[in-house]
């Protein structure tokens, strides 16, 4: 796994995922999400208890691949697997990896506005959301909501904003000192914040759940939140 040290330099553009992102974005995610090993893990044995044969799992922003990858290497259940990304790098990653790990999961280089992936039992975003423009995010949950079958599962994972803002700074800082124990120096943090900066922008609990519900979900729970990172789960009656 190479080292994310993009960061080091002087930024000259605003964060995406091109191919320098794609090339350390496994190590960047590990050290820069807390517990993001575990979540996955935790996912992944919730939706085996779900799946059933036949049954369609779609990742929206599928990035490298290494939650279809490790949900399809434990599922017994016989299954399509579909993730989608426009980053023609992760892609490109992601199918190397399901090739080398022998798994049949199909990834393709899409735009999720654009994409129909109706018809899914369960579909997951896993830092996702938080990059859809706000003026057609909604829209974005609607598609997910209508493309889920009846009965269907979201999961989605989003950094988050705190409703009180005295608790959302000391979390930041917080979340800022853990980055530091994961070998980013501050300056590589602050150099992140600025090229994220109107790129990710983040909604509280609250607004996700108020935007999962405007468009059609009955209910929505949290089932992993560490400060400003949270996963929720979403229900199509």
């Amino acid at each position: 796994m190479k080292r994310d040290n993009i960061f080091e330099k002087p930024i000259e553009k605003q964060f995406e995922f091109d191919d320098q992102v794609a090339a350390v974005f496994d190590d960047m995610i590990e050290r820069s999400v807390p517990f993001y090993r575990q979540n996955v893990e935790l996912i992944v044995d919730l939706l085996l208890r779900r799946i059933k044969k036949g049954m369609h799992i779609v990742d929206l922003g599928s990035s490298t691949g290494s939650m279809l990858i490790e949900l399809a290497r434990r599922c017994r259940e016989d299954v399509t697997f579909i993730g989608i990304d426009n980053a023609p790098a992760m892609v490109e990653l992601a199918q190397k990896k399901a090739r080398a790990f022998n798994v049949n999961v199909d990834f393709v280089c899409e735009d999720i506005m654009k994409y129909d992936f109706s018809g899914a039992d369960i579909i997951l975003a896993n830092y996702t959301l938080q990059f859809i423009r706000p003026i057609i995010r909604t829209d974005a949950v609607q598609k997910i909501y209508d493309s889920l079958k009846p009965g269907g599962l979201f999961i989605c994972s989003e950094k988050i904003l705190m409703q009180n803002s005295w608790l959302n700074k000391q979390i930041i800082d917080i979340y800022y000192d853990y980055k530091q124990q994961q070998g980013y120096s501050k300056s590589e943090i602050m150099q992140k914040r600025e090229a994220l900066e109107n790129v990710l922008i983040p909604y509280t609990i609250e607004e996700n759940f108020l935007m999962f519900k405007s468009c059609g979900f009955k209910s929505c729970e949290t089932i992993f939140q560490w400060g400003n990172f949270v996963t929720m789960a979403a229900f199509k009656s």
